[in-house]
């Protein structure tokens, strides 16, 4: 009896060999799979934080573009009002109107004063003015409106200045309105 028990033993031996051997193939194969899934689940872990920074920053950049461009609709309609004043002021002849009446000295005065502390705010807020006279011609801060015939200017400057332009930030809030040289016609 003892025999057969230990033949059975030995018939067994191989299938457990077989089954060991099998287990662990089950076992590395299940660890190369677990493995891939980790990298699999830290590579869209990344990507999650990568787009999460990502949508972090454009949201920064939309906040600061409107912090800065909220104004601009209302920096338009005060432009008017500044273009009035100088108007007004462009209009007489402010030292022989100072001299003749002291209320129209000081009324030119408060006038003065106004458009000085209407320019403060507009640099207050980034508001600035696009120096165009004597400066090339440029379609994107410019609009000309006709074309001046200057022997001492070369072609495609901007020889006068109908209205100033005006920009707030890095954006045009107003082009200016310009007159641009051309060369003269014989």
């Amino acid at each position: 009896m003892t025999k057969k028990k230990s033949k059975s033993k030995n018939n067994k031996t191989p299938e457990i060999d077989n089954k060991v051997g099998e287990d662990e193939e089950i076992s590395s194969k299940n660890e190369s799979d677990l493995e891939q899934k980790l990298k699999d689940a830290e590579n869209k872990l990344l990507l999650a934080a990568a787009d999460s920074e990502n949508l972090r920053k454009r949201f920064e950049r939309e906040k600061e573009d409107l912090s800065s461009y909220v104004i601009t609709k209302f920096a338009t309609e005060i432009l008017s009002f500044l273009d009035n004043l100088q108007r007004a002021l462009n209009s007489i002849d402010i030292e022989k109107s100072k001299e003749k009446d002291e209320s129209i000295s000081h009324f030119i005065e408060g006038i003065e004063l106004t458009e000085k502390q209407v320019i403060e705010i507009f640099k207050k807020f980034n508001i600035e003015k696009i120096n165009s006279l004597n400066e090339v011609f440029d379609p994107n801060l410019h609009q000309a409106m006709f074309e001046v015939e200057k022997e001492d200017m070369e072609p495609g400057y901007v020889a006068e200045v109908v209205q100033e332009g005006y920009m707030i930030g890095e954006r045009l809030l107003r082009p200016a309105m310009v007159g641009v040289s051309k060369k003269k016609t014989q």
